[in-house]
């Protein structure tokens, strides 16, 4: 069976990078949402993170991607040998990544696990989808934040221990709880009561490539 061809046609986005970090080898940036990480195939989706930061840094590239409506923390790269360091560590899952998302009504329990293996769903592209057979293992822990009111949210914090496509949404999302604005997994009611996807990477650890110093960087929630 052929996967349908993806025609999503990404707005305009003036949102500007907002560099967090740089030195000769790498930089920290925040992604704004709204701004794919890399260009897509149709030429009408050539802005993006990537085509942006080579303007300015022609050796630039990326480690990793953020969905088009996350903002948050990213490393880039600013030579092949920073970039194949750092995948490595990607690779050992050796960097760890925390976000805060924005979710529809309140989680029973105050910090816990969420462990479905998902694949593509290769009748619905992009979308992934939960399978218990072909499924890859993807696990997502989580800590409730702060409960809201009028309407009931959850303001919690992620840690991915896998590094699945879509896998804090599609996790939120069966477990019974969409983030906020999701367009690919949801209810209508969780996808109407916000602008944005409420999901934001607020921070990354790795070791640094040429000072072998362990690196935090940080990215504040905007919402």
């Amino acid at each position: 069976m052929q996967a349908k061809i993806d025609s999503f046609i990404a707005p305009l986005c003036n949102a500007e990078i907002e560099i967090l970090f740089q030195d000769e080898h790498l930089l920290l940036i925040n992604k704004p949402s709204g701004l794919l990480s890399l260009s897509g195939k149709n030429p009408e989706n050539k802005d993006s993170v990537h085509f942006r930061l080579v303007q300015d840094f022609p050796t630039a590239t990326l480690l990793h991607r953020l969905d088009f409506g996350t903002s948050g923390i990213m490393i880039v790269a600013l030579s092949k040998s920073v970039n194949a360091h750092i995948g490595k560590q990607f690779q050992q899952g050796e960097v760890n990544k925390t976000y805060t998302a924005m979710l529809h009504g309140h989680l029973a329990d105050n910090n816990g696990f969420i462990d479905f293996p998902i694949t593509k769903d290769l009748e619905n592209f992009p979308l992934q989808k939960i399978c218990y057979e072909a499924g890859k293992n993807a696990v997502t822990q989580y800590q409730v934040i702060e409960h809201l009111e009028n309407p009931p949210r959850t303001r919690v914090l992620f840690v991915p221990l896998t590094g699945r496509t879509h896998q804090l949404r599609i996790h939120s999302c069966e477990y019974g709880y969409p983030i906020l604005g999701c367009d690919l997994y949801k209810n209508e009611k969780s996808f109407a009561m916000a602008k944005r996807l409420l999901l934001h990477a607020i921070s990354i650890e790795f070791v640094h490539p040429a000072t072998q110093e362990k690196i935090q960087g940080m990215c504040p929630c905007p919402f």
